[in-house]
């Protein structure tokens, strides 16, 4: 039961809207007990799956490429990785989106994510109140002091809190005696950490922070200079004490945000009714910078016997079964 995924370009559905695809230009399908499961998704921002936008039609004697070629004008039509139904342990991918199918998803609830909500707002809190006294314009970013380096170091533990919470999931034994950024960086592939960018609504709506956009196994720590600067004013405040930038607090915190994403989703910081999505929303906005649709998740439906017998488009979010949940191999 492999899946394919596809960019649409024509939406021919009896009785539906012809104009889904402009504003949904991804498309997911696969063939599962005799009939063919097509689900919309966005191609911009935070890229949805939208299972209240799935098509399916008995797949008769053509074929799952001929079906959405001829209904969604498929093109560049490319294999998914995983199977419908399945997922990666702990890591969050499109196509999870309402907050129960997240939790049995990824093995996770709602103290683990409260816990996790309680150390990221305590970031934005202490950012909040350093942006009273800093402006943060292109000039600004590079002020330092006291208050930056504390909310730099603190931002960076967090960081390296949540890459160790990965490696133990993953059963990961460290390269020498504990774990560094030589272990670290083997999460940036399975965790797709360098699509995710921050943008800073209080600097202007073109600056957005990719954390780990440079990230690289040849340099582990070097290429993430927000890191790089943490490990120096660190252990030598006096030589590297103007590494503590307002920048480089911004670098850190939008890293915990994107490990925050990879385990949790993005929903409860961008559509959340807690204070923490209250101050990200104010200060960030979060989107996908050049996704891979193919490591998408692809929603497996219960199949009712009482299902239409002809192509009709209609919404299919209580009807997804339990995800099955893959090892995370890193």
């Amino acid at each position: 039961m492999s899946a394919i995924t596809y960019a649409n370009t024509l939406t021919h559905i009896p009785g539906w809207v012809n104009t889904v695809h402009i504003d949904q230009q991804r498309g997911y399908a696969y063939e599962s007990n005799g009939r063919f499961f097509h689900i919309y998704g966005r191609a911009e921002g935070l890229w949805v799956l939208s299972t209240g936008l799935t098509a399916s039609e008995p797949a008769g004697s053509q074929t799952l490429d001929d079906w959405t070629q001829r209904v969604f004008g498929a093109t560049s039509s490319e294999p998914m990785l995983l199977d419908p139904g399945e997922v990666v342990a702990g890591v969050w991918r499109h196509g999870l989106y309402f907050k129960k199918e997240i939790h049995q998803a990824l093995e996770t609830d709602d103290y683990i994510q409260r816990t996790a909500e309680q150390a990221l707002r305590i970031l934005i809190e202490k950012l909040d109140e350093i942006l009273l006294y800093i402006e943060p314009s292109r000039t600004g970013l590079q002020a330092y002091g006291h208050k930056c380096r504390e909310l730099h170091i603190l931002a960076c533990t967090e960081a390296e809190n949540l890459w160790a919470q990965y490696m133990r999931l993953a059963n990961a034994v460290p390269v020498g005696r504990t774990f560094t950024t030589n272990d670290y960086v083997k999460l940036l592939a399975p965790l797709r950490l360098s699509e995710f960018s921050v943008s800073c609504k209080l600097i202007s709506n073109s600056y957005s922070v990719a954390p780990f956009s440079r990230w690289n196994a040849s340099n582990p720590t070097q290429s993430l200079p927000w890191y790089n600067a943490y490990n120096k004013t660190k252990h030598d405040r006096e030589q590297h004490f103007a590494d503590a930038t307002l920048e480089n607090c911004l670098h850190a915190i939008a890293a915990v945000v994107a490990m925050f994403c990879a385990r949790h989703s993005p929903f409860p910081l961008t559509e959340g009714n807690s204070s923490l999505a209250g101050l990200f929303t104010q200060h960030f906005d979060i989107s996908l910078v050049n996704p891979d649709p193919s490591s998408f998740y692809v929603p497996a439906f219960n199949i009712s016997n009482d299902i239409r017998n002809d192509l009709f488009c209609g919404r299919m979010s209580d009807q997804v079964k339990p995800w099955q949940t893959k090892p995370l191999v890193i």
